[in-house]
């Protein structure tokens, strides 16, 4: 799915998605997500790296500050103890940013059981939105659901259909309150995506709201 056309629903919204990652204006779990799409396709590198240019040129061309505590702060960064990272090894759908952000490979992804054919695994959590993987089996219907707030998500493995289009590994795909929609996971291949919401889903179909309670906790 070509995401960036200027005719597309979504190109406006991932631009903007764009902008603040290459500002550093993204919470943890979007700016994983942003460089996981980055590290997968290359369709929007080039965009992110012309803005990423024309904000190294803004900094340089700020007027300097002088720095009055410089011995100070030069004594507490050569004091300071080093910062050891784990090294995790590549894999195999799991992108570098989003390994780092989960801390552990997609295969030792603890599951926990959401509905018949679908199962999540929650990154973080707070009252404003959340950071979750998905697992959704091959041909399986997700809840018809809108958004309060914002829902960005990426596609790791297989891919599905909603009706703002066919999204596949690399693509994002993002979803506001104006959005109800009933994503279908492609028939050839379970679908594993990472979504970030900045408020709670809503469902919206009949038998589904009495599962609301289930479907949020």
């Amino acid at each position: 799915m070509i995401l960036n056309q200027a005719d597309s629903p979504q190109a406006k919204p991932l631009d903007a998605l764009l902008a603040s990652y290459a500002a550093g204006g993204l919470n943890a779990p979007l700016h994983a997500l942003v460089g996981s799409h980055l590290a997968l396709s290359g369709q929007n590198r080039g965009f992110v790296a012309a803005l990423e240019e024309l904000a190294s040129q803004s900094i340089t061309e700020a007027a300097p500050r002088p720095l009055v505590t410089r011995d100070a702060m030069l004594a507490r960064i050569f004091g300071a103890e080093p910062v050891v990272r784990s090294v995790l090894p590549e894999d195999p759908v799991f992108p570098r940013p989003l390994q780092q952000l989960v801390g552990r490979a997609s295969r030792d992804v603890p599951w926990r059981f959401k509905l018949p054919g679908i199962k999540e695994y929650k990154i973080a959590e707070t009252d404003a939105g959340e950071a979750v993987l998905y697992w959704v089996k091959a041909g399986r219907r997700l809840p018809s659901h809108t958004h309060e707030g914002d829902e960005v998500t990426l596609l790791l493995k297989g891919g599905f259909t909603d009706p703002l289009g066919h999204y596949r590994r690399g693509d994002i795909a993002i979803a506001d309150a104006e959005v109800d929609h009933t994503p279908v996971a492609d028939r050839d291949e379970d679908c594993l995506c990472f979504a970030v919401t900045d408020a709670p889903l809503q469902l919206t179909g009949p038998v589904m709201r009495l599962l609301r309670k289930v479907f949020h906790h």
